[in-house]
Formats: C-alpha cells, structure tokens, sequence
C-alpha cells in the first residue's frame, strides 16, 4: 500500500508534468513565431517528454491502487521578451522540478518506500540531464547567439533533435 503523502505527493507531481509539457509547448510556439524552427521543435520535444512523464506517475499511481485525481493545468505566465528568455526559464524550471522530485523521494524515504525510491531514482537521473541540457543550451547561446551565423547553426542543431520515449517500464 502506498504511503497517503507520498501517493498525494506523485498526484500533485503529475499535474506539475503537465504543466511542464504547457510550459515547454508555449517556448515552442514562441520560438516558431521568432523563425527558429530548431529552437521550436527542441522544446515540442521536450512537452513531449513531460507529458510522458506525467504519464509514467500516472500509470504507477494507477499500479499501487491509487486513483489518480487530475486538476486543472495553470496557464504559463512568463513573458517571453528575448530569445534568452525561454531558456533561462526553462533552466529554472528544471532547478524546480529537480527540488520537486527529491520532495517526493524524501517523503517515501521517511516510510521506507522502497519501491517508490526505486521508481523515483530514474527520475532523479532525468533530472540531472534536464538540468544540464538546460544550462548547455543557456551557455551555447551565449556564446554564439549574438552572432547570427553561430544562431543559425544552434538552430540547425536543435532540427535534429528526435523524440524517443522514455525506456522506464513499469
């Protein structure tokens, strides 16, 4: 039986997923509005793979017998004036989530909830790369964003990126 706080804990997570997928889909739109293509479909990936995450808790609340209750997903409220805008706001919001995460992995450790660490350690590897995917893009920026050849070529490396869902199995 899965713990109360910690089974609240992974519900409250799951709607934050969501709003993560609603976050990163509006840097999308953004993007695609400015004209960088690459820059848009890096972060319609990346709505992509929040949603699966929200998912993946979903589906592991659902396996432990806890119905998942769903509340509305909050409207993103950062303003977008620059291009550097989305992705410090998105470096921020990984910083977020990784404290989120590890909220949840304290609390089923206070119970000794094995299987819900266990769960969660992919998470907290997740984390990691999404945090320094973040700070790699802020700093790719820095450097070469100034100059539009060097926005041009990060664009063109951010087409290449393809979605592949996540190899967590339940």
């Amino acid at each position: 039986m899965l713990d109360t706080k910690v089974a609240k804990l992974i519900n409250e997570q799951i709607n934050k997923e969501l709003y993560s997928a609603y976050l990163y889909l509006d840097f999308s739109i953004y993007y695609e509005e400015q004209g960088l293509d690459g820059f848009s479909n890096w972060y319609m990936i990346q709505a992509q793979e929040e949603r699966d995450h929200a998912m993946l808790m979903l589906k592991y609340l659902q396996q432990n017998g806890v119905r998942a209750t769903l509340d509305a997903v909050a409207k993103p409220d950062k303003v977008l004036g620059g291009l550097m805008d989305p992705l410090k706001f998105g470096f921020e919001h990984e910083q977020y989530v990784t404290s989120l995460i590890n909220d949840i992995y304290a609390a089923a450790y206070d119970v000794r909830d094995f299987r819900t660490m266990q769960f969660l350690d992919w998470f907290v590897k997740e984390q990691l790369e999404e945090e320094k995917s973040a700070d790699d893009m802020i700093k790719k920026m820095e450097l070469f964003g100034n100059d539009s050849k060097g926005l041009y070529s990060l664009d063109a490396e951010y087409a290449t990126r393809v979605y592949t869902a996540p190899s967590l199995t339940l």
